[in-house]
């Protein structure tokens, strides 16, 4: 098994030609993600990258991750929320956690086994936490919630190497 396998509970994925992150509002972790990989793989890249959140209840693309994003020169402008579904589950390659709570919704909606994000870049049992889940009193504490997406969206980002690292190859034929 060479070194770009994706080893998953349950077994090992030869090829990947698709990639969907998944988190609660589709608004933070799976679209930086999402925007991160594209960013590294380039425009050319034979690859389909999305995201989508369990949750997904409409609301404004955040201004501090679009303004981070745009920083390191990838635009977020074409995201459009979404939630997560069986069809999309079902026709991607590889599914990839956010949290915790991410894995066990899919794992109890639709009976698939994922990688958290930390799994598949670095091999730990570790969540990416939501701002919520990591600040006390986040929506007072506005300077330590500002520090905690900033730190989030560049641990991504940074995180990306290791992730294409351990991605399997696209099947020839496509």
């Amino acid at each position: 098994m060479g070194e770009s396998s994706v080893r998953g509970v349950g077994g090992v994925l030869d090829t990947v030609s698709s990639i969907l992150f998944v988190c609660t509002g589709n608004v933070f972790r799976s679209v930086v993600a999402e925007y991160a990989l594209k960013a590294r793989l380039g425009p050319e890249s034979p690859y389909v990258v999305g995201s989508a959140g369990i949750e997904a209840l409409p609301q404004p693309f955040p201004p501090l991750i679009r303004h981070r994003l745009l920083e390191k020169g990838s635009d977020p402008s074409p995201h459009v929320q979404r939630r997560l579904t069986r069809e999309l589950v079902e026709e991607t390659d590889l599914v990839v956690a956010m949290g915790l709570n991410h894995r066990e919704f899919i794992r109890r909606h639709f009976g698939r086994e994922v990688l958290l994000f930390n799994q598949m870049c670095f091999q730990k049992e570790e969540p990416i936490l939501d701002v919520h889940e990591a600040v006390p009193q986040w929506n007072v504490n506005l300077g330590a919630a500002r520090d905690h997406i900033l730190s989030i969206i560049d641990y991504i980002w940074e995180a990306m190497p290791a992730f294409l690292a351990r991605l399997p190859l696209v099947p020839p034929d496509q």
